[in-house]
């Protein structure tokens, strides 16, 4: 898992895309905190799926304050030539955005806490250390 102010450039990438991968990154970062996004998290998924490389999840305050992230995440991505794919942007409840290579995230507090979606995704890759096992 990587804190929100660090670089993603430092990041290990596997796919020949890592430098727009990371500036993808970068991009949807940038907007959630321009819009004070909470308790942001990223995680490189690289590992676990092919769907993308990194994974954003944020917290909004509200439903309003939800919508206008993703509205801010979803216009900074058009300008920069990317086309998002999204869902549930009207209701506001939880916002999911796919950059290509980079998902996006927002909810508000309660569903972020039901959910708990850092728990099914930041996982150890290598799986339990079996070596140490009594015998």
């Amino acid at each position: 898992m990587m804190a929100a102010d660090e670089t993603p450039t430092d990041m290990p990438h596997t796919t020949a895309n890592a430098a727009s991968d990371n500036a993808t990154l970068r991009l949807a970062l940038d907007a959630v905190e321009e819009l004070k996004g909470e308790s942001i998290k990223v995680l490189d998924i690289t590992q676990l799926t092919t769907i993308a490389e990194h994974m954003v999840i944020c917290t909004g305050r509200s439903g309003r304050h939800v919508k206008r992230i993703g509205e801010t995440v979803i216009a900074n991505a058009k300008q920069a030539g990317l086309s998002p794919r999204v869902e549930g942007l009207e209701q506001s409840e939880w916002v999911l955005i796919d950059l290509n290579g980079v998902l996006v995230h927002i909810m508000q507090p309660v569903t972020r806490a039901y959910y708990q979606i850092e728990k099914l995704w930041d996982v150890d890759v290598a799986g339990p250390d079996t070596t140490s096992a009594a015998h």
